[in-house]
């Protein structure tokens, strides 16, 4: 297969389904899983989540058309984006669907008059930074999705709803991004579940704690210690019985599993340094150029060469910056070599750009057998909704 290409390997995503599956199964039964549309939604990934017996989590109208179109008839609707046909179908749909912005209420307001009961969750907005110094991902300016619990306007959105005939609470929307994932932001999340249950006497179907959970790293918290973690708080006042708790996993599941298989093309040596150039690019693995390490492995045609006292290795775009990462100590990479770049499934084909070259196959490795789930890209592709001048 020529390179680039992303590779999917099926044992270890179903390794990651299955240890999911036993610690909902263990610490609270009465779960659901909402796959996360955003950090990978390749149409064979959420196809597959669907048969898992896994509902759709999106973000935006984009997003849930696309879970419409692959089937999903059970759909957790979230974000601060959606437009109000599919949010009005999504509640008259009796899907789940998560508050997040003041128009969201204005619609259910505007709607009432047809009178059809409307379930909702809505998304709270607290403080996560005061109960984990410095692990929440907006540190000290905050998070900006939900509705905040400190300026009571939480407290107002509730009593809003409770005024538009037909509209009840049914349930919480928690998530927070973290810095850190560690075990303290989901008992944090669980506290303010609690919380909040005591303090507005809520009669909830279901607690969505969201995601943002390790997975595929033995040395890193697991779906056991989250689940066990959230259900010791949440029992002291929800019944495990008669109460959903919803988990929302996108990294954890299809990071894993997914390689990115790259080949050198060229060596450039300077008077400042010395290029390894390949066929990949960084904005394949690390689209926000933000990452300062990754998992990688190599796989060399000539063991015997001499050793290179350093290396960098660059990515195919005229970018400056597409470079990923330095080889010190190490014999000579040359063309032909492989750079395999390892647990990248998470926010790389959802994000990686157009730029000077379109997106790369994507492969699917089960028992031995390698299929093809995502054609290369070409200009065919790239211009089937394009009007190209001289042609209308």
């Amino acid at each position: 297969m020529n390179t680039p290409y992303y590779l999917l390997h099926k044992e270890l995503l179903d390794e990651g389904i299955e240890k999911l599956n036993q610690a909902r199964k263990q610490y609270w039964p009465n779960s659901i899983v909402g796959y996360s549309f955003k950090t990978n939604s390749l149409p064979w990934v959420v196809s597959y989540m669907k048969k898992q017996g896994y509902y759709a989590e999106v973000v935006s109208e984009d997003e849930y058309h696309l879970a419409e179109y692959l089937g999903y008839d059970q759909i957790i609707y979230n974000g601060p984006v959606k437009g109000q046909e599919s949010f009005l179908r999504a509640c008259r749909a009796g899907q789940i669907v998560n508050l997040d912005a003041e128009r969201e209420i204005r619609w259910l307001e505007e709607a009432a008059v047809d009178g059809k009961p409307i379930n909702v969750g809505v998304r709270v907005n607290f403080d996560l930074e005061s109960m984990c110094p410095g692990e929440a991902s907006g540190g000290e300016e905050g998070g900006r999705f939900g509705f905040s619990y400190e300026t009571g306007a939480f407290a107002e959105v509730l009593e809003r709803l409770g005024k538009i005939r037909g509209v009840k609470v049914t349930g919480i929307h928690l998530h927070c991004s973290s810095k850190t994932r560690s075990l303290n932001i989901y008992k944090a999340i669980a506290e303010m579940a609690c919380r909040i249950r005591r303090e507005y006497q809520l009669e909830l179907s279901y607690v969505d704690a969201g995601g943002g959970y390790f997975g595929g790293l033995a040395s890193k918290p697991q779906y056991a210690d989250y689940l066990r973690e959230m259900s010791e708080i949440l029992k002291r006042e929800f019944d495990p019985e008669h109460t959903i708790l919803i988990v929302e996993p996108g990294t954890s599941l299809i990071c894993p599993p997914i390689d990115y298989v790259t080949s050198v093309t060229d060596i450039k040596q300077t008077n400042r340094n010395y290029f390894v150039v390949t066929d990949g690019s960084r904005i394949h693995v690390d689209p926000l150029m933000a990452k300062k390490s990754y998992f990688y492995h190599l796989e060399c045609q000539d063991e015997t060469r001499p050793t290179a006292e350093r290396q960098v290795i660059s990515g195919f775009t005229c970018m400056e910056n597409d470079r990923l990462f330095e080889l010190k100590g190490y014999s000579a990479l040359q063309e032909g070599d492989r750079i395999i770049y390892e647990k990248v499934g998470a926010y790389t084909m959802c994000l990686a750009p157009l730029f000077i070259g379109y997106y790369p196959p994507v492969y699917l490795e089960d028992q031995g057998k390698i299929s093809c789930i995502r054609e290369k890209w070409g200009v065919k592709e790239y211009t089937s909704q394009s009007v190209v001048e001289g042609n209308e």
